[in-house]
């Protein structure tokens, strides 16, 4: 089959189960070799390829509403929704998206990136559908991992109070980016193992009626019967217990298995999960393999062996160097406890784990209950470090602020993947921490210039003893840098001058730092002496430095990469202001107040006037500006 000629979903309708199996053979080998180019998230798109072929020719996408709960498994259906002839373009700059997409098909009915939020999406989208009146099914796909989220249980026990009509297809790979951990996931474990349960209430009491002479009896009593079934067939009957019928385990690699459950699912009144087994990465021998989540979203990768495209050398990821101070440090700090939210891969923090299993903690997708944990081990003395993404610790805000500062607690908070991530698109930038933190009472932001400065922030945040502190790191990998034998503090709230000037300064920090320095010597062939300061401490501020370039009436410009409203620079205008310069001149340079979508991060930048040549004009005008008023 064209895979490049399909419009939409509903040739699946008249397709027998052979030709499905080949139609998931070809998409098998077109995401395959699609990937090995563009990179992205291959194993949990290998893994649903039959599921989601079986959900389309079931039911009538858009009108029936099917939510993809973390969309990088969203790759098929795009496929299906005639979007195969985009793929080159996957994850690139004005490109086809990873993630659903509502401007894209209408076939995506729910954007997402962050997991655990389709439950809660479909609730509110059944609810729309019975106050209208409509007759349609609303089918959330959601991963076993994205069940370790508290807003995907807050929503179970909403919908198993309300029963409304709605199909929850529970994809359980065993694994999520990492392998889940938790309770509930050996729930599913028991429920794996325990053969397949499909309670059919009519035709039992179909059967029961069968027997002669007690058969009406007993079936007066098929409801007391259904109890006792249950719990002989299935231990851990979580899902029936909430009010939610449960179907399965269903192999999600079989089309009559797959075809009849969901089927059987669309007759029954209330909700309905159907509990269906895929194996991440399958039809590609590398991925298939794969017990720790290399490959949940990769790079470009040979397609015959596997193997990775990257470069010969290159410096060490942040999240590595980040991660190995802390576990030098734990070395001769037994205070020292790693907390992850389902992160341990991405946050290398497999060499620590390794190390110290006894002081590691995966608390799977649950980055509140991870913020807390925190505060709770800091509140006996020791020294955690939680170690979660930009845009996941949006998650944790109210843990944050409550917990953590308003007790003014000593955690240590390694924000990675800080500023622009490229790829993954507006729901994975780590743009809003600044702003969202800096305003907190009790905590210290700061963000590095390079490795050798980051070292010495991971040492200074773990000896720090007054509070939570934050550290910003990107994502990617350093500069190469020299870095020191001996960890040493750096003062709170210290900037540094990288370059001297008197015409104007750039107050800067983290990746900004290079293009700031560049713009300085290029305006220094232009008569133009710029002072560069590195502004390492985001919160509190270098007020003497910063005191000292008011009182000398330095134009200032500040650049983040980060939001404008109420970031870095906003500080710098607020204390401007309070401290009496009403002279001051401040300019600002950051992302504007909108979502940035995906790309590579240079050409993101390039279209939002953040590069070397943005910087070296607006500093001219700054100058000049300086020049009249003399």
């Amino acid at each position: 089959m064209d895979l490049l000629a399909i419009k939409d979903p509903s040739f699946l309708k008249n397709l027998s189960n052979e030709e499905l199996e080949a139609l998931s053979g070809e998409i098998r080998n077109f995401l395959i070799e699609k990937l090995s180019v563009t990179g992205g998230h291959i194993g949990p798109n290998l893994g649903v390829v039959e599921l989601t072929i079986a959900l389309h020719k079931c039911f009538d996408s858009p009108k029936d509403k099917i939510i993809w709960d973390v969309g990088h498994q969203s790759y098929v259906h795009k496929i299906l929704t005639g979007r195969a002839c985009q793929f080159d373009t996957l994850r690139q700059f004005k490109g086809l998206c990873g993630f659903p997409k509502m401007v894209e098909s209408e076939h995506d009915v729910w954007e997402t990136g962050h997991s655990s939020t389709s439950l809660s999406a479909a609730m509110g989208m059944a609810i729309a559908r019975d106050l209208r009146g409509e007759d349609s099914h609303v089918v959330p796909v959601i991963g076993d991992g994205a069940l370790t989220g508290g807003m995907a249980l807050e929503a179970l026990n909403h919908i198993g109070h309300e029963k409304k009509n709605m199909i929850i297809i529970l994809n359980d790979n065993e694994m999520s980016i990492a392998p889940n951990v938790g309770a509930l996931h050996n729930v599913l474990g028991r429920l794996r193992t325990a053969g397949k349960y499909n309670w059919v209430k009519d035709e039992l009491e179909l059967l029961l009626k069968k027997i002669p002479a007690v058969g009406k009896q007993l079936a007066a009593t098929a409801e007391r019967i259904k109890d006792s079934l249950k719990y002989l067939f299935v231990s851990g009957m979580f899902f029936e217990e909430l009010g939610i019928t449960y179907l399965g385990p269903v192999d999600g690699h079989n089309f009559e298995d797959l075809l009849e459950n969901l089927a059987y699912a669309k007759k029954h009144e209330g909700p309905v999960l159907l509990h269906v087994i895929t194996k991440k990465g399958k039809g590609y021998h590398p991925a298939e393999n794969d017990k720790v989540g290399t490959w949940h979203g990769t790079g470009p990768y040979k397609m015959d062996t596997g193997d990775f495209v990257k470069p010969a050398a290159s410096p060490p990821a942040w999240s590595k160097l980040v991660s190995e101070t802390v576990r030098k440090i734990a070395r001769t700090d037994k205070r020292v406890v790693a907390i992850t939210p389902a992160m341990p891969v991405g946050s290398k923090l497999e060499g620590f784990a390794s190390e110290f299993p006894d002081r590691m903690y995966d608390v799977g997708i649950a980055e509140q209950h991870a913020a807390t944990l925190a505060a709770g081990l800091a509140t006996q003395k020791m020294k955690p470090f939680l170690a979660i993404y930009s845009t996941f610790l949006q998650r944790a805000y109210d843990q944050v602020v409550h917990d953590i500062c308003r007790q003014n607690l000593n955690v240590f908070i390694g924000i990675d993947r800080a500023g622009l991530v490229g790829a993954d698109g507006e729901t994975h930038q780590g743009v809003f921490d600044i702003a969202f933190l800096r305003h907190v009472p009790n905590i210290v932001l700061m963000m590095p210039k390079d490795e050798n400065e980051g070292q010495h922030m991971v040492y200074t945040a773990l000896s720090y003893d007054d509070g939570p502190i934050a550290m910003r790191f990107p994502r990617g990998n350093g500069l190469g840098v020299p870095v020191d034998e001996i960890l040493m503090p750096i003062p709170i709230g210290s900037w540094e001058v990288l370059n001297e000037g008197d015409d104007a300064a750039i107050l800067t920090f983290g990746t900004t730092i290079p293009m700031a320095l560049e713009a300085a010597r290029q305006l220094e062939q232009q008569g133009i002496s710029v002072k560069v300061v590195n502004a390492r401490f985001i919160k509190p501020l270098d007020e003497a430095m910063l005191s000292s370039l008011l009182n000398d009436r330095m134009p200032i410009l500040t650049i983040e990469e980060a939001v404008l409203q109420g970031g870095f620079g906003s500080s710098v205008l607020e204390y401007a202001h309070e401290a009496g310069f009403s002279h001051a001149r401040i300019d600002r340079m950051g992302i504007p107040d909108k979502f940035i979508e995906h790309g590579n991060v240079d050409e993101l930048l390039r279209e939002i006037g953040m590069t070397t040549e943005d910087v070296i004009n607006r500093v001219k005008q700054m100058a000049r500006q300086k020049e009249k008023r003399a």
